[in-house]
């Protein structure tokens, strides 16, 4: 009982590591790798060699695969050169084992202890990041080792000699354990890793192991498709294929273990050896067969989930009619719709970002960073559907009217970038330190949040209408926010001096708070200035004085 323990918790600290260095390279160079994979896409073959790069780096092909998928969710590529990305994929995990194969010692203390003197004595987040994956390295490679000792007594335990002759006399259960190993443990790599440091020892046939590989590379197709079951079928359309590869792979491969087996015996003798070299010639056939196969597995893809027309998705535009680009009065009117739905969307930001700040709940959270990305999405249909709408009809009032929908939509946009990339990061951190405002302080903030949600409304209707008194209004909002910011700020300095204890814990999350609703509210004023340039009210810098002040 003791062996299955040290044997189960050696495999949880190997799955631990490898999930430390995916995490530590996706926030280390995420943006560059969704880059290199876009970069990568022009045609089939480079597709196939940005996937074996990305995953060497990841780790993980299921890491890619669902990177992959989301490019294509949104189309920003196709089926076939996604394919492609999943073939190179395939193939990086399996050069990933290799390099993880080789038995020096030493190194795994020698990297947790760079990895931690990176982590923990450096200030710059990429090198923060780069150390929490080389630690991960470090962990992975001392897992395999207590994996090795922990197995040695399986050898004297009766009932795996059964086990085992059961698998070699059906290779199909051994398939099938291995696809529900690699399912369970989520990361086909941490399998592979085991099947060979069982090998190493002689624990497992050598026979029982090819097709333990086999069942390896089946389980790790399935799980990509688990994790987009919700997705679009544009996303799904990626893991569906890559499985088709994988079945017809292990048919093939199955029968075939006898003939295989010997050749691959030939290159090097050792039962680990043939294992890796094995699970290396499995993807690497897989990839120079169905490389050119890509065109019609996407099309079968695109057959078994065709794409679904979902008009209940927010982030989809609904008034941008084709027909209409020809008549700019309704082209305008129909972009200006769309655009005030931006406006409701970034109203239901900051309600999610006040509830996150209020109840500390993850799904707020979550849920805003979901509602920016429909925004991005109807910013950019708006835009590229402004560029067909005619010129030729338009008089100088209709441009005029471009030019405000534009700037209108594009304060929207970056007012909900400051949302989702600094306010939400900011509720994200109280929740995770489980910190807490002082009452009176919460109070100031929700009262703030209530205003800058009500000055949304006043922004679209200054829009909508161009009434004067109503930008006039608005535009002083720009004032009384500065007035509110700083009157917050001198309470927050009051109860610091008290030594409120909340106060003092949330000194700079309270402050950097009240700058982002502030600098919010600036984009929000903005929306009045051309009606109120176009009335004369404007200094160059500020609003007139009133004509009775």
């Amino acid at each position: 009982m003791i062996f299955l323990i040290q044997l189960f918790g050696a495999a949880a600290l190997l799955l631990w590591g490898l999930r430390m260095v995916r995490t530590g390279v996706l926030r280390a160079f995420g943006s560059q790798l969704r880059s290199f994979l876009g970069s990568a896409m022009g045609n089939r073959f480079s597709a196939f060699f940005g996937g074996l790069g990305a995953t060497i780096l990841l780790q993980s092909s299921s890491a890619t695969a669902l990177i992959t998928s989301s490019f294509a969710s949104r189309k920003v590529v196709g089926a076939g050169a996604a394919l492609a990305i999943m073939l190179g994929a395939d193939v990086g995990t399996s050069l990933v084992a290799q390099a993880y194969a080789f038995k020096v010692t030493w190194i795994s203390p020698l990297l947790i202890l760079v990895g931690y003197i990176m982590f923990n004595h450096v200030t710059e987040n990429r090198t923060r990041d780069l150390g929490r994956a080389i630690i991960g390295l470090g962990l992975t490679l001392l897992g395999l080792s207590m994996i090795t000792l922990a197995a040695e007594p399986m050898r004297d335990a009766p009932v795996v000699p059964v086990i085992l002759k059961l698998m070699a006399d059906a290779p199909i259960s051994a398939v099938i354990v291995g696809a529900l190993l690699t399912m369970g443990s989520t990361s086909s790599l941490a399998i592979i890793l085991l099947i060979v440091s069982f090998a190493t020892h002689d624990l497992i046939p050598v026979e029982v192991c090819y097709a333990l590989v086999l069942g390896a590379n089946l389980g790790s197709a399935v799980m990509p498709i688990i994790a987009t079951l919700s997705d679009p079928p544009e996303a799904r359309r990626v893991p569906v294929g890559n499985l088709i590869f994988r079945v017809a792979g292990v048919i093939i491969a199955l029968p075939l273990l006898p003939l295989i087996m010997p050749e691959i015996a030939k290159l090097q003798p050792e039962a680990w050896r043939q294992v890796l070299n094995f699970h290396v010639a499995f993807n690497l056939g897989l990839a120079i067969i169905f490389i050119w196969a890509i065109g019609p597995v996407a099309r079968l893809t695109q057959r078994l989930l065709p794409e679904q027309e979902k008009s209940d998705d927010p982030g989809k535009a609904r008034y941008l009619a084709e027909g209409a680009v020809e008549n700019p009065s309704i082209g305008l009117a129909n972009a200006s719709r769309e655009a005030l739905r931006m406006g409701d969307l970034l109203g239901q930001m900051l309600d999610l970002s006040l509830q996150a700040f209020l109840h500390g709940d993850r799904r707020q959270i979550d849920l805003c960073s979901d509602v920016d990305n429909q925004i991005d999405r109807l910013n950019e249909a708006i835009k590229l559907y402004l560029t067909r709408v005619s010129r030729d009809l338009m008089d100088s009032g209709d441009h005029k009217k471009i030019i405000d929908l534009i700037t209108f939509t594009t304060n929207l946009e970056h007012a909900a970038d400051i949302v989702d990339k600094s306010l939400i990061d900011l509720a994200a951190k109280k929740t995770k330190y489980g910190l807490k405002f002082s009452t009176e302080g919460l109070k100031e903030i929700e009262d703030i949040h209530r205003r800058l949600n009500a000055n949304v409304q006043l922004a679209m209707n200054v829009f909508m209408t161009g009434d004067l008194n109503l930008a006039r209004k608005l535009f002083a909002e720009k004032h009384a926010f500065r007035i509110l910011e700083k009157t917050a700020s001198e309470n927050h300095l009051l109860r610091l001096r008290e030594g409120r204890i909340e106060s003092i814990s949330t000194s700079g999350l309270h402050l950097d708070i009240l700058r982002d609703l502030k600098r919010i509210n600036s984009h929000l004023a903005l929306v009045a200035q051309p009606r109120l340039e176009a009335a004369g009210e404007l200094h160059p810098s500020r609003l007139k004085e009133e004509a009775t002040a």
